[in-house]
């Protein structure tokens, strides 16, 4: 008897367990439900914490863009609308570490993680821990391809398309066309040369007659272009991805070749390098680029998502193209060493967010006065 009372507690007891760890699991998932829901529509932004998990920053592009996140995250600070906004670059363009970057912003409990990704899809496993955590990911430039995510991306194949419209137009249909690259392998590099290839099918009078890759930067541009140009005839234009021009014009300096119409990228050097010769001689180009200030287009996005707006999780922030005209106020706001960007306020970002919703084009970067 006393065994059968025995057994009966034990069952009892056991049944009790599994009724309180269902309890529990409920509890759980209420508190994360309700954590989410706080994050989308709690209005109030003040308290809160938004992290910048950045994959790469080593050239001129990447330290603007960082630059620009900085003086909006201390704008968002100083007036309220945010408690805390920090930046955190990995030592190399690693997913593996980037990865574990995006690991520790979510144990350390921020509300929000803007990323520039390694990778369209390596991270989406990270991304979307973030998301069951109740933490919203906003990718921009480096997008990331996880449903739960948000991206602001460019369109990047109409970057060298416009380029090479400009040099179909400026030559009549018919040029020999030099293309730089950038890093090989990557999403950037791969959509910016469909650009390219569009031109290509578009306008058949311009040939591509080599494409190498510069890597975005300026040193490695030049030392491409140098070890193609003895095989190559004349060049008549060179389109490019943007940190690339000035070297490129090294390089046919250095071989004794005459300058061909060189697409910059908006880098300070280009536009220094655009406006002295043009002085000397007339030369004119177009240049065009993205623009490192939409990392502070992604902040405040990621704010108007964190006070319960509905924000489109696809998004296309406008590119920065510089004509002639418009060179000599370009160069005077582009800092040296920098690239120009322009400037992304929250109604900025307002006015953009409202316009794609309407299927309108964003608004126009202003040139500066």
């Amino acid at each position: 008897m006393k065994l059968g009372k025995l057994r009966h507690r034990k069952a009892t007891l056991f049944v009790l367990m599994i009724a309180l760890c269902f309890l529990f699991s409920v509890i759980d998932t209420t508190a994360l439900a309700e954590k989410k829901s706080e994050k989308g529509g709690g209005g109030d932004t003040s308290t809160m914490r938004v992290a910048l998990c950045n994959n790469y920053a080593g050239n001129s592009w990447r330290q603007a863009m960082l630059k620009a996140w900085e003086e909006a995250g201390q704008e968002a600070v100083s007036n309220g609308i945010l408690a805390e906004v920090k930046a955190f670059t990995t030592a190399e363009n690693s997913v593996t570490e980037q990865a574990a970057l995006m690991q520790n912003l979510i144990l350390e409990g921020y509300d929000a993680i803007v990323i520039n990704a390694a990778s369209p899809t390596a991270l989406n496993g990270s991304c979307k821990a973030a998301n069951e955590a109740g933490i919203p990911v906003i990718s921009f430039d480096g997008i990331v391809t996880e449903p739960s995510a948000w991206r602001l991306n460019f369109d990047y194949p109409s970057m060298c398309y416009d380029q090479m419209v400009y040099v179909n137009k400026r030559f009549n249909g018919k040029a020999n066309v030099l293309e730089i690259r950038g890093l090989a392998g990557t999403s950037i590099d791969e959509d910016i040369h469909a650009g390219v290839a569009r031109g290509e099918e578009e306008f058949p009078g311009l040939k591509v007659v080599a494409s190498v890759h510069g890597n975005w930067t300026q040193t490695v541009a030049q030392k491409a272009v140098a070890g193609v140009l003895p095989s190559l005839p004349e060049i008549d234009a060179v389109v490019t991805q943007g940190g690339d021009g000035y070297g490129c014009a090294q390089a046919f300096k250095a071989a004794g070749r005459p300058y061909p119409v060189i697409m910059m990228g908006n880098r300070y050097v280009e536009l220094k390098w655009w406006k002295e010769q043009h002085d000397q001689n007339g030369y004119t180009t177009f240049s065009n680029s993205s623009t490192p200030a939409v990392s502070q287009t992604a902040l405040w996005t990621t704010v108007l998502i964190l006070s319960g707006e509905e924000v489109p999780h696809d998004l296309v922030p406008p590119l920065l193209a510089i004509t002639q005209d418009e060179l000599d106020a370009w160069l005077a706001y582009t800092p040296k060493g920098g690239v120009a960007s322009g400037y992304f306020p929250l109604d900025w970002t307002k006015d953009f967010i409202a316009k794609q919703k309407a299927g309108k084009p964003a608004p126009k970067i202003p040139v500066p006065e």
